[in-house]
């Protein structure tokens, strides 16, 4: 008995020994186990706490531009990517508008050329939107390779970023640490960022254009305090532009008034290199432009320069290949204003700081109609007081000194028989200079009655005289009779002026002559312009040339040319036109 306990015992002691082995194995791996949840465990933790304080982060402040650059920033630092990018979706939803890069230096930026707007895998994200991770960029067969100069990259994770269900853009991550690939906790991580910048991003999108609303009714009350009191119409719309591409955040800021069948640039904001637009001159049969003009609504451009280039208007304005997003609005037409469009045009590879939809670029192109409205009374009331003046003026100069003179002239020749011949002479030269001044104060009197802002034939002509004195060594007399400003029609106007000109030429070039007469007088129902010197006469020089093209448009007129020698000797040209002339 007593030996069969002892062999008993020992084998249970053996089995006891056996038995702690295992259960020391076990506890090892069990251990090892618990200390790798535990480990996992901390690193869920660790990137829980780094994913709160990246959202926290994000959020600092309502700047959108600053918003996105710490957005891509943190996605990078989450995940340990050695380059990050946030593309901005077009509102077309097919393109990239804007490109925030980490982790590649300026000059490495400058070296690989334009940004990208969204082909090859970028544009896989903006076709299907979901997360997208790969272990080599090039395997991938949407994949276009990489322009010169441009970094290496091989692991890559895509996640779409969404405002209020709308696409607003994606992150785009590459090279993780220490040449590993993305997992799927990287994903999941920055799909959680991407949801949480969805938020912020729209807050701040939302505080912008509160903000940009508030500056818009700034600055349309400045420019309404300007037009309340006495201003220039020319700085009331420059104004306008300038406040409407500061406001906008534009490149360029341009008003374009309409005149006839063109639009001028009346006032442009923006680089030295857009100056020489201002004045020009555009046909209204633009592509976009016509609609603008036709309709009551703004039209807007995601892409200036490709609509140009589409549109083979690039190669005249090549200084709209720097532009991007734009926004043309109409001017509609006042009471004194024919209307035309306002045009606030950003940079290209920049959004546009106001969003679709807004009403704020059109509540600028009032104010802009509504300027020259103004301007338009304001001038209007000028030259009332202006003509109510000088019509005083006339009536004084011929109800008083016109008929004291004429009495005077009368008196001399009722003298003239009573005194020596030599005193005849000089009573005889006294009277024909209070003809002449007579003849010059009734000219004085239509230049009064002609509108101040209207072109005058009259001072056209004084002008062309004055211009001839010089070559031939004298004034020519100039005698001007009627109301010529505001009988002759403007279509009249340039072919008395073409038929001086060609005279005096002639005059100058072949004539000989010491003394010229202009003479242009209204006479019931049409303008006789003649000019006559006392030169050598048409024999001898055959002045006939250069009047071809005077006698085709007098033709056209209604009226005719004439050309015949003076008496004693010299040359007479004559231009006659109805007043009702209206050529085809």
């Amino acid at each position: 008995m007593g030996g069969r306990e002892e062999v008993t015992r020992a084998s249970w002691d053996e089995g006891a020994l056996e038995f702690a082995g295992l259960s020391r194995v076990r506890l090892d791996a069990l251990l090892q186990e618990l200390l790798g949840r535990v480990d996992e465990i901390m690193d869920s933790q660790e990137r829980l706490r780094a994913l709160l304080d990246a959202v926290v982060g994000i959020g600092a402040d309502l700047d959108l531009t600053s918003t996105l650059d710490r957005i891509v920033t943190a996605a990078c630092e989450l995940v340990g990517a050695r380059y990050g990018a946030l593309g901005v979706v077009g509102h077309d939803g097919k393109r990239l508008v804007r490109f925030i890069t980490h982790g590649v230096t300026a000059e490495e930026i400058a070296a690989i050329g334009p940004y990208p707007e969204g082909h090859g895998i970028l544009g896989l994200l903006i076709d299907h939107p979901t997360p997208l991770r790969l272990t080599d960029l090039a395997e991938h067969p949407r994949s276009f390779g990489f322009p010169a100069n441009h970094p290496p990259m091989r692991s890559f994770l895509g996640v779409p970023i969404r405002t209020r269900e709308h696409a607003f853009g994606n992150l785009y991550l590459t090279e993780k640490a220490e040449g590993a690939d993305f997992t799927e906790d990287d994903e999941r991580t920055v799909t959680a960022l991407a949801a949480a910048a969805g938020v912020v991003i729209d807050n701040a999108r939302l505080y912008a254009d509160t903000e940009r609303r508030r500056r818009w009714h700034e600055v349309t009350a400045e420019i309404t305090q300007l037009m309340l009191g006495e201003f220039d119409p020319q700085e009331a719309l420059q104004l306008i532009a300038s406040r409407a591409r500061e406001v906008s955040g534009s490149m360029v800021g341009a008003v374009l008034l309409l005149d006839g069948e063109e639009l001028v640039v009346q006032a442009i904001d923006g680089p030295p290199a857009f100056d020489p637009y201002l004045g020009r001159r555009m046909p209204t049969g633009l592509p976009v432009v016509g609609d603008v003009l036709s309709g009551d609504e703004q039209v807007i451009l995601d892409d200036l320069s490709t609509f140009a280039k589409e549109n083979g208007r690039l190669a005249d304005f090549p200084e709209l290949g720097d532009l991007g997003r734009t926004i043309l609005a109409p001017l509609p037409g006042g009471e004194d204003s024919t209307g035309g469009i306002l045009i606030v045009a950003a940079e290209r590879g920049t959004v546009l700081e106001v969003t679709v939809g807004t009403d704020l670029v059109r509540m600028f192109a009032d104010q802009a109609t509504l300027a020259l409205d103004r301007a338009q009374a304001q001038q209007n009331r000028s030259i009332l007081a202006v003509l109510e003046d000088r019509d005083r003026i006339a009536r004084d100069l011929h109800d008083l000194v016109i008929q004291r003179l004429f009495a005077t002239g009368l008196q001399l020749q009722g003298m003239h028989r009573m005194v020596r011949p030599d005193v005849q002479e000089r009573i005889t030269r006294a009277v024909e200079d209070i003809d002449a001044t007579i003849r010059d104060l009734r000219g004085a009197i239509f230049e009064l009655q002609a509108r101040p802002t209207k072109a005058s034939l009259r001072s056209d002509l004084q002008n062309l005289v004055s211009e001839y004195a010089e070559p031939l060594g004298f004034r020519p007399e100039l005698i001007l009779t009627g109301p010529i400003d505001t009988a002759v029609p403007g279509s009249v106007r340039p072919q008395i002026l073409a038929a001086v000109r060609e005279s005096l030429s002639n005059v100058v070039r072949h004539a000989q002559a010491s003394a010229v007469k202009v003479e242009v007088a209204v006479t019931g129902t049409e303008v006789t312009t003649r000019v006559s010197d006392n030169g050598i006469g048409i024999g001898t020089s055959g002045r006939r040339s250069g009047l071809h093209n005077l006698e085709e448009r007098a033709a056209t007129l209604g009226g005719a040319v004439r050309l015949e020698s003076n008496q004693p000797h010299g040359t007479v040209l004559e231009l006659r036109a109805p007043l009702h002339a209206d050529p085809s």
